[in-house]
């Protein structure tokens, strides 16, 4: 019994410790100056989004503005990088109504980032939300 109870516990341990876990913070620390003096550029849309979520069981999320961090034994969706993912589909999202980005002179302005937890016994879900305008200069 007692061998029993070992062999139970150390394959708890393993399952425990070869859980998957998330986590990202993004900080934003670019710094570039534009002269928006004159008429150079054009608002070609606003509120432009891009989403990521993943999900889990036996686990649990955290999100807070910047960081969001997800913890589970079994991970239910095999990408972990929220935030580049979040990106590509705000850019998709853009170049679906608004033709391709390529060879164009794009910037995203009033970036916003956000970040949704969903915690139930046996269930976690985390959501990055990215919110941004997109300007042209010509």
């Amino acid at each position: 019994m007692k061998k029993l109870k070992q062999i139970l516990l150390s394959f708890c341990a393993a399952i425990f410790l070869a859980g998957c876990a998330s986590t990202g913070v993004t900080t934003s620390t670019h710094l570039t100056n534009v002269g928006l003096s004159n008429a150079n550029y054009k608002i070609l849309a606003t509120n432009v989004q891009g989403s990521a979520t993943t999900e889990g069981v036996f686990g649990f999320s955290v999100g807070v503005g910047l960081g969001a961090s997800q913890w589970a034994l079994i991970p239910l969706t095999p990408e972990r990088t929220m935030y580049k993912i979040a990106m590509e589909n705000l850019w998709a999202s853009f170049e679906k109504k608004n033709g391709s980005a390529s060879n164009r002179t794009l910037a995203l302005v009033n970036l916003r980032y956000d970040s949704e937890s969903l915690n139930t016994f046996l269930y976690t879900k985390l959501t990055v939300v990215v919110v941004a305008d997109v300007v042209e200069f010509e």
